[in-house]
Parts: structure tokens; C-alpha cells; sequence
């Protein structure tokens, strides 16, 4: 996206400088890298970049005052998994953006979730040591200690971190350990199996100690899937903040993509709503609520269509992405995630964007499994300029 900057990077790459910056990563998180990182960052302009952070406000900001949206999603949301005490907008949000033909940003999908917010400026100063990149990465002219101090106050609130807990499921065997073990060293927190969390009346524990405060990571779709059993119901009253509350992983989901209006918005209806399709290589099907691409199918057949019938599907115009960086090993396409920050109690003029995830591939989607075997794809980080 910035020529200079990419020809510069292709010419002065070496296999030695791509060891040490994996060497480095390992070193600062403690663990080896349990999914591909790419060879290289991605060099955007701060002003696609910041296009990008205001479409993904607007987009969310016009879904929160759309009140046929809200009714809807609340009847998104799973009568089991229906947790109190939810707050008018989610804490966490992450919008999916690629780039279209004329370089204009085109939204993926949306997801009133956390990311990998404490491990993802870790791979950035990786990149930036391995390589001599003297650039920001961080949104809206954050420093480190500004982003880490924003981190702890989203998660740990006016908590004693050691009432804090990040729960997941089964975490020392998830993809994403190494967001963990970096949470738990800028917020102070403790990282809990979700099915070791003990229910004492309205009280959470774990490992005997109260949980005053709940980040949220646990997917109800892998609990489902695992069956994992659990010590307490989610619809419980019980007397517990949540730094991320899980209704929003169902309201704001790809629930909202039909609910939107906005140019950066390729058009998407729910399936059931669509009775035929003519021209199933020019669009997208994707279940509501998976998570990490799972159940997508770019440019389904008929067969397929018809089988995600009555499922929980939305179908979605295929957008042609380009493919903006220039690798030895061909033209790659980018994906690019805006990491949102909305305060406990937020107005419409809080939406805070604080940085970026990157995924680079050359098969049919981003994820791992469409990327098996390629060199200078996978995880990544954005420097603009």
C-alpha cells in the first residue's frame, strides 16, 4: 500500500532477520507462535486506516439507535446463554475490513467481542525490532503505556485485579495462550477454566477466591460443540461485572451485517429471507454465530445453500478484494481488523479505535486452513504512515 516502503522491506528481507523476529516473539511471550505469523507487516496510509476506524463507528453507531435491530437481536441472543445485568453497548468490538478493487474499504463482518488486544502490540515491536521499522502501529496517536493503561481500565475496571479472572475454555490448550499470559502481566489477572468456576450463591470463585470481575473469552459455540460442563448458568443473577458481556457476542455479530446501511457494507440478507439464488459464486455464506471462519463457504453451490436453510446463515454479495501486497511469492490479499475500546458507560461519542490486527493470505479466505503450506501469509501487524 505504501511502495516505497514495500519495495524497501522485499529487498532488504532475509530468512535470518524472519528467525530472529519468530525468536523474539517467543522470548517476549514466553511460548512459540501456536498459529503462522507472517514474514512481514503490512505498510498502510494512516488515511485508509483511519477511513477504515470511522466506518466501523458509524457502522456500530447507527446500529445502536436502529431500534428494529436492537428488538431483533435480543431475539439473537439464546434463551440459555441470556446473561442480566447487560450494559447498553459492548466494551470490546472488532471490525473485519478488506479492500475492494478501488482501494475502498470493504466490511467483512463485526463482532462485539475481545481480540488478542494485549498480545497484538507485542508482535508489532517484534516486527519493529527484527527489522529496523521505525513507524506507529498503535490508533489514534496512542503511546504503549497510554494503550496498556486503557487495556487495564476496560479490563480490570475499579476491581482488585487479583478478583479479575480472563475465563476460557480450557486455555492452556487455545491458539490464543499467549493474549493470556500477556493480559495477565499488564492487568495483573489470572486466566480461568471456565469449568472450574464455583458457584457459592450469587458469587463466582475460583481456586477458593471470590471473581469480582469477568474478561470474557470463553465462545458459546465451542461450549456448545465441546459440551464443556460448567459450574454456574450463564442467565444467573449473580453478583458479577463482566469486561465484555457475552450478549454482545450475539447482538453485534454477523446478526447485524443485514441490519446495515452503510457503503462500506456489501449488501447481506439472512438466507431464509432470500428463496433463490441465481448466481451462488457471487456471494459469501456464513453461519451467524461461529467464530474464526468457521462454517464460511465463498461462492457456495446450490447444494450447499440449500442444506444452511433454517440454520442461522446470512448470504453476502462477494466483494472481489485486491490483493495490495506485493510478496516474493505473488500478490497478497489483507485483511485488516480495527480493535475497538467503548467505555462501562458509554455515550455515542466514546467509540474509541486503538488498533489493528492483520491477516495476509493468497487461498480463498484468511484462515490457516485455506493457507496451508504458503510462505509470507498468516498473522501480521500494521504500521501507517
Amino acid at each position: 500500500m505504501i511502495p516505497s516502503l514495500r519495495r524497501k522491506f522485499n529487498e532488504e528481507f532475509s530468512e535470518e532477520k524472519y528467525q530472529r523476529f519468530l525468536s523474539l516473539l517467543e522470548e517476549r511471550t514466553g511460548l512459540s507462535p501456536q498459529f503462522r505469523v507472517s514474514e512481514t507487516p503490512f505498510f498502510i496510509p494512516r488515511q485508509l486506516i483511519d477511513r477504515m476506524a470511522l466506518c466501523g463507528r458509524e457502522i456500530v453507531e447507527e446500529l445502536l439507535v436502529n431500534a428494529e435491530y436492537m428488538h431483533a437481536s435480543s431475539r439473537a441472543i439464546p434463551p440459555e446463554f441470556h446473561v442480566p445485568n447487560e450494559p447498553p453497548a459492548p466494551l470490546f468490538i472488532q471490525a473485519d475490513f478488506g479492500i475492494d478493487q478501488n482501494g475502498d474499504p470493504k466490511l467483512v463482518e463485526i463482532q462485539g467481542f475481545p481480540s488478542v488486544y494485549a498480545y497484538q502490540p507485542v508482535l508489532a515491536d517484534c516486527y519493529r525490532d527484527a527489522y529496523a521499522i521505525d513507524l506507529p502501529f498503535l490508533l489514534d496517536d496512542l503511546t504503549p503505556a497510554a494503550y496498556h493503561k486503557l487495556l487495564r481500565q476496560a479490563i480490570v475496571g475499579d476491581r482488585d485485579p487479583r478478583n479479575v479472572v480472563l475465563m476460557e475454555i480450557d486455555p492452556l490448550h487455545q491458539k490464543t495462550l499467549a493474549d493470556f499470559t500477556m493480559t495477565e502481566r499488564i492487568c495483573g489477572i489470572r486466566t480461568a477454566d471456565i469449568s472450574l468456576i464455583e458457584k457459592r450463591g450469587r458469587k463466582l470463585y475460583y481456586e477458593d477466591i471470590p471473581i469480582d470481575r469477568i474478561y470474557n473469552r470463553a465462545i458459546v459455540d465451542e461450549l456448545q460443540r465441546r459440551r464443556i460442563p460448567l459450574q454456574f448458568d450463564f442467565r444467573d443473577d449473580l453478583d458479577v461485572e463482566w469486561a465484555g458481556h457475552p450478549n454482545w457476542f450475539f447482538r453485534l455479530s454477523k446478526f447485524s451485517l443485514p441490519y446495515m446501511n452503510h457503503p462500506a457494507v456489501p449488501r447481506t440478507r439472512f438466507l431464509d429471507d432470500v428463496p433463490t439464488i441465481d448466481e451462488p459464486s457471487a456471494v459469501v455464506l456464513k453461519p451467524l454465530f461461529s467464530f474464526a471462519g468457521l462454517g464460511v463457504i465463498v461462492g457456495p453451490t446450490h447444494e450447499q445453500i440449500e442444506a444452511a436453510r433454517g440454520k442461522d446463515y446470512v448470504v453476502q454479495e462477494r466483494v472481489d478484494f485486491a490483493s495490495v501486497l506485493e510478496t516474493p511469492y505473488g500478490p497478497t490479499k489483507v485483511e485488516i481488523r480495527i480493535m475497538y475500546l467503548w467505555p462501562d458507560k458509554p455515550g455515542l461519542d466514546e467509540l474509541r479505535a486503538v488498533n489493528t490486527i492483520v491477516r495476509t493470505g493468497r487461498g480463498s479466505q484468511m484462515g490457516v486452513d485455506h493457507n496451508k503450506g504458503l510462505k509470507w501469509v498468516g498473522a501480521s501487524a500494521a504500521f501507517h504512515l
